[in-house]
């Protein structure tokens, strides 16, 4: 997924298809908010079983973003989201905020994820410097497998 410094979808490809297939479609209309999409209980959140550590990196990020940009709408969905008393109790355990680690509940058992998030550094365009691009591996052979696995074209998501 590509998005924009205010974390709007501005392109995916159609492997994330399958992913927004139980997404509640008031969540899908334009701009869909990648924060939003995964936080919101009407979107992955109920499938998410490390939710408390995916806030973390994501309140994390856009709070330094809005130290740099004080940007009302980036302020607006912190403040909707990501407020450290908002949701999730527990404390988190993510060490850092280079790689997150995701914990998916899909077809009835934990399939292990990390995404990456790449941002382009001194751009020659400035449309460039607004945009980044997340990635999401796999993180054990286990967790592999069950994206390889034949299933309809569904990759096996189910409501949990």
């Amino acid at each position: 997924m590509a998005f924009d410094r205010r974390w709007n979808i501005v392109m995916t490809n159609r492997a994330v298809e399958p992913f927004f297939a139980d997404v509640d479609p008031d969540l899908l209309r334009p701009p869909v908010n990648l924060v939003r999409l995964g936080l919101d209980p009407r979107g992955f959140a109920p499938l998410v079983v490390n939710l408390a550590d995916v806030r973390a990196v994501f309140r994390s990020r856009i709070t330094r973003q809005l130290a740099l940009t004080h940007d009302a709408e980036l302020a607006a969905l912190h403040d909707e989201l990501l407020e450290p008393g908002s949701a999730d109790a527990s404390d988190p355990s993510v060490a850092s905020d280079v790689l997150i680690p995701m914990v998916l509940r899909l077809g009835g058992r934990e399939v292990r994820l990390f995404s990456t998030i790449t941002t382009f550094g001194t751009p020659m365009d400035i449309t460039l410097d607004e945009v980044a691009v997340e990635s999401y591996y796999p993180a054990d052979a286990e967790s592999a497998a069950h994206f390889e696995e034949p299933r309809l074209g569904n990759f096996g998501l189910h409501k949990p």
